[in-house]
């Protein structure tokens, strides 16, 4: 099996119950092809870079899978026809990072109770590329 880690970004409009159903509901699509969510993270409510379907917020949420390229195959297929879901990426990775920079909680619940997480501290690499300017 292949690990993937995909990305999605919801509706600003959904609830912190929407969001956890609508994660949950795509990790079963990858559980029913007998692949593995290794973990799901809720990022957050943020800010969109420009407006996308008239919204200029949405609820970014992180899948790492492990599983055959069927079912994420299939996963891609739903994300297009779900109305909920405004942006998709998914990416093959070699490996997945036990470390996450952002501030993350498991589900949407966790976050807006405050229960979130910060993975790693940043490191000296990561204050240097902080100052360096693109």
């Amino acid at each position: 099996m292949a690990l993937y880690e995909t990305v999605f970004i919801a509706r600003q409009d959904l609830s912190a119950e929407d969001v956890d159903s609508l994660s949950n509901k795509l990790a079963k699509i990858i559980t029913d092809a007998k692949g593995n969510v290794i973990s799901k993270e809720y990022w957050g409510l943020r800010n969109l870079a420009y407006k996308v379907k008239k919204g200029s917020r949405g609820h970014y949420v992180l899948l790492n899978i492990d599983s055959e390229y069927a079912a994420v195959a299939e996963l891609n297929r739903v994300i297009g026809f779900n109305e909920d879901i405004i942006r998709s990426l998914t990416f093959k990775v070699e490996a997945h990072d036990e470390e996450s920079l952002l501030f993350v909680a498991e589900t949407a619940k966790d976050y807006k109770a405050g229960k979130v997480a910060v993975k790693k501290e940043p490191t000296k690499t990561d204050l240097v590329l902080d100052k360096v300017q693109f």
